[in-house]
């Protein structure tokens, strides 16, 4: 029987056998270096995912921190119509009455009557004073000043004080018409000709001027007490709160409240809930330990996100500062390390002492049940702090992801030396087996020539 090689289609030397040796090398050398890269780079696609949440957890703690959260306030009418109001951040939470007895209004002249827009005002030169208040604006004019001019001219150097229009009346019977800027008792308004400067006015402007409505002062009771101003907005009655009186009815009553913005502080605090549970959710899910493989969490035997987790959820039974814990202000921490809110709870907390939950939270001065205060950090500037050591650039999980790149690397160079070094010897084992291949073909080729002679030889002898 003859004996092939590579070429020859026998089952010995073949192409086969090189390949099925090299397939349980790199079963052996090349396969368990590609699964220690697979769990890596799952890693690296869980860690962008984890990384993601917790940097959302500490922009939520520091959108809680920063200034104006707890500051922010909220104010209310028991009439809009007659009262509006605002309140700026960490103005006093207060509640008052007020009683709108006369709304400020604008001193509002008329001048007599000219039969057109485009009639002179004086027979000759001269100069006019307008008065408004304490201020005075002089204007000279000649026997070819109009009233539209005049108009103009007080616009234009008296705007922010005065403003003139000319209204018709009736046919033949046009009006310069003087409205004070600013509402109050000191904004009356006159006009006289100067002496001395010619005296050409005519009397329509001086004499004949005429009151349309009266500058009088806002009045109004604030907790019963007179008070008097010369605008209807009124800013400097309480720091940081801006009064817009409206409609005046003497011995009305109006309840006014300025109270922190809970809403605006629960839905922070919402936000952060939500966050913090999404994250302690996805930690859960990739640092479960189980005896299967397939529900094994990708980080269950790494030691550096299992501290992550157990730090987080730990923190949230310790902050405070001793001046309570999260329970006690509606922030519970369940079985599973979440986070729940209850906001009947938190607003009986904020409603009675608004400064010391504001303290608790984000740090200030904390006054205990006994009196006594302390100065307390606050509970989410220390969960911000500890989270921050893990989110921020340059902490834990950066160094913890360069870890992982560092090993895909090593990995990589290990796997392309394997393969190297496979390719390589099954290249050197493939040139042996043409070799062997060869020599065989010759063994092949003089076996049969022996063979045909011994049969030549045997079959003369038989003959």
């Amino acid at each position: 029987m003859g004996i092939s090689s590579l070429g020859a289609g026998s089952s010995i030397l073949t192409q086969d056998v090189i390949d099925q040796l090299k397939s349980a090398d790199e079963a052996k050398f090349v396969a368990p270096i590609d699964s220690k890269l697979k769990l890596q780079k799952d890693k690296i696609a869980a860690y962008d995912i984890l990384d993601a949440y917790v940097d959302n957890v500490y922009e939520s703690l520091k959108s809680l921190t920063e200034y104006g959260v707890f500051e922010s306030r909220t104010a209310s009418s028991s009439n809009e119509d007659a009262v509006s109001v605002t309140a700026k951040e960490s103005s006093d939470v207060q509640d008052f009455t007020l009683e709108v007895e006369e709304l400020a209004t604008k001193e509002i002249e008329q001048s007599g009557s000219f039969d057109e827009r485009d009639a002179k005002i004086a027979s000759g030169t001269g100069k006019l004073e307008l008065a408004v208040g304490s201020e005075k604006f002089v204007f000279s004019y000649d026997a070819d000043t109009s009233l539209e001019d005049l108009k103009d001219m007080i616009n234009k150097d008296a705007g922010d004080s005065v403003n003139a229009t000319i209204v018709q009346v009736s046919s033949g019977d046009f009006r310069l018409l003087l409205s004070a800027a600013n509402t109050g008792e000191n904004q009356e308004i006159s006009i006289t000709d100067v002496e001395g400067e010619g005296e050409k006015l005519d009397t329509a402007l001086t004499d004949d001027m005429t009151n349309v409505q009266d500058a009088v002062d806002a009045s109004f009771k604030f907790n019963g007490v007179s008070i008097t101003r010369s605008s209807n907005e009124v800013d400097d009655l309480l720091a940081g709160v801006t009064l817009t009186l409206k409609e005046a009815e003497v011995g009305k009553i109006i309840n006014v409240s300025v109270k922190q913005n809970t809403e605006h502080i629960e839905d922070r605090i919402t936000n952060f809930v939500d966050k913090y549970n999404s994250a302690i959710l996805q930690l859960n899910t990739d640092t479960k330990s189980s005896q299967e493989a397939s529900q094994r969490g990708v980080f269950s035997s790494d030691s550096t996100i299992k501290g992550m987790k157990s730090s987080l959820v730990n923190m949230l039974s310790v902050v405070g500062g001793g001046a309570g814990k999260l329970e006690d202000f509606g922030l519970a921490l369940g079985d599973d390390g979440r986070l729940s809110l209850d906001s009947d709870k938190f607003e009986e907390k904020l409603t009675a002492d608004p400064t010391s939950v504001q303290a608790f939270f984000v740090g200030g001065t904390f006054t205990k049940e006994d009196g006594t205060t302390m100065e307390v950090d606050g509970a989410f500037t220390e969960l911000e702090d500890e989270v921050a050591k893990y989110s921020k650039y340059g902490n834990i999980l950066d160094d913890y992801k360069t870890s992982i790149d560092t090993r895909v690397d090593s990995l990589e160079k290990q796997r392309e030396r394997a393969v190297e070094r496979l390719t390589s010897s099954y290249n050197i084992m493939a040139k042996r087996f043409a070799a062997y291949d060869l020599m065989i073909n010759k063994f092949n080729t003089a076996s049969s020539m022996f063979t045909q002679m011994i049969n030549a030889e045997i079959s003369a002898n038989n003959r």
